[in-house]
């Protein structure tokens, strides 16, 4: 297929990239026009500076951006450009709301919309190892399917335009949760004075095992938060998760919490340090 693909940061690159390699004509647009010409110039592909021109032939547009206003802009931008007929696949994690109103405003326009937030991180997007969670009509649900295969593990159609916001929600509340828990559990054993890496060896095959323990708990005990998902980035998300909590009536205690935690790690600076960075603030105020 020709195709556009919007947004050519830790994520999009990388996906657009196995695009170009499963045999996909991909023209890259950014807002920041040199990381497009970068990422063109690493596969041999075209970027342009305006989302129109970079839009012209393409039968689809992939885009994974930044929040919900970057995503707004950019897809009533692009439907001015597009066919009818024509696939919008939207990667962004974005509010569940936004999600239904591009979808209603690309119906009008005879335009497929379809909101599919990722799980996997950067590392998930460099080995094409995504989960997906897709919503929006059926009818050409097997298309995304295709499409996206070059960087799906698992892919899941939760129901209409918006599901698959909403079911991204439920995975960064149960990732706060865990990687909370996981730094509690290093920071606890430090406090005892015992070997991290045996106390790892003892529980990790056990029920208290997770990808979290297994990905993380050597890289927190360095005090080493430079793995991919920032914090800024997951207060984003918690905060559409709290907000669509608010609304449907669910409790969420424990993402509320981690929500606060992750505000201190903010004011250390820790803003682009990865979500594990949970331990370095538990950590600084042991040393206090």
């Amino acid at each position: 297929m020709r195709l556009c693909f919007a947004g050519l940061g830790v994520m999009g690159a990388p996906m657009a990239g196995h695009l170009v390699r499963a045999g996909h004509k991909v023209t890259g647009f950014n807002r920041t026009h040199q990381k497009a010409l970068d990422w063109a110039g690493e596969y041999g592909m075209h970027a342009e500076a305006a989302l129109g021109t970079a839009l012209m032939g393409a039968e689809a547009l992939v885009l994974c951006v930044g929040r919900d206003e970057d995503v707004r802009q950019t897809v009533l931008n692009a439907i001015s450009h597009m066919k009818p007929g024509s696939l919008i696949i939207d990667h962004t994690t974005t509010s569940a709301k936004l999600a239904r109103e591009l979808a209603a405003v690309c119906t009008e326009k005879h335009i497929v919309f379809y909101d599919a937030p990722v799980s996997g991180g950067q590392a998930g997007a460099i080995n094409g190892q995504l989960s997906v969670m897709v919503g929006g009509d059926e009818t050409r649900y097997a298309e995304v399917v295709e499409l996206t295969r070059p960087y799906t593990k698992s892919i899941t159609r939760l129901g209409e335009a918006g599901a698959g916001q909403m079911a991204k929600m439920a995975n960064q509340i149960a990732i706060a949760g865990a990687v909370q828990g996981v730094a509690e559990a290093l920071h606890f054993t430090k406090c005892a004075g015992l070997d991290p890496d045996l106390v790892f060896s003892a529980i990790s095959a056990g029920a208290a095992g997770s990808w979290q323990m297994s990905n993380r708990w050597a890289t927190m005990a360095k005090d080493e938060y430079d793995f991919g998902f920032a914090v800024d980035w997951m207060r984003k998300d918690l905060g559409i998760a709290l907000d669509e909590a608010r609304a449907n009536g669910a409790h969420l205690s424990v993402a509320a919490l981690v929500d606060q935690f992750y505000s201190e790690v903010q004011a250390m600076d820790g803003q682009r340090w990865d979500t594990s960075s949970l331990h370095a603030r538990l950590e600084a105020r042991r040393k206090r």
